[in-house]
């Protein structure tokens, strides 16, 4: 699954959704299933959010193949197709890879200079990413 609209001019789960898919998203992922109900009593207590235009955004998000519908007797149940760390894992990654395909070694560059303000301790899982790739050639 990709997300076709990452915004960069956003910042957290609004980089890839919409601000109530993205509220919607976040109650889904620290929760276990809910009805289009449920998520709705939830996002009441911030704001009142219309129940038509709540199930309207989460049966988009079964379409994007971010949440999975499934049906109990007359209820429908969603929760997320992945855990929010394994979607941002996809994410970064499917974003790397078309940054790396357009722009190549601009993206290496920008990434190493963006080193000088990195946790030590991701220098050194990048060094020793770098020494396996090294092996594997």
């Amino acid at each position: 699954m990709k997300i076709q609209n990452f915004k960069t001019n956003e910042s957290g789960l609004n980089r890839f959704f919409g601000p109530l898919e993205a509220k919607i998203m976040e109650i889904l992922w620290n929760g276990p299933e809910m009805t289009i109900k449920d998520v709705q009593s939830k996002l009441a207590k911030e704001k009142s959010a219309n129940f038509n235009t709540v199930m309207t955004v989460m049966n988009r998000l079964v379409d994007k193949d971010v949440l999975q519908k499934r049906t109990e007797g007359r209820v429908s149940l969603y929760r997320p197709t992945l855990t929010m760390e394994e979607f941002l894992e996809t994410q970064s990654k499917e974003l790397t890879q078309d940054l790396m395909e357009e722009f190549g070694p601009l993206v290496v560059s920008h990434m190493l200079d963006a080193l000088e303000e990195a946790d030590p301790a991701l220098i050194k899982r990048l060094e020793q990413k770098i020494k396996e790739l090294k092996k594997e050639r």
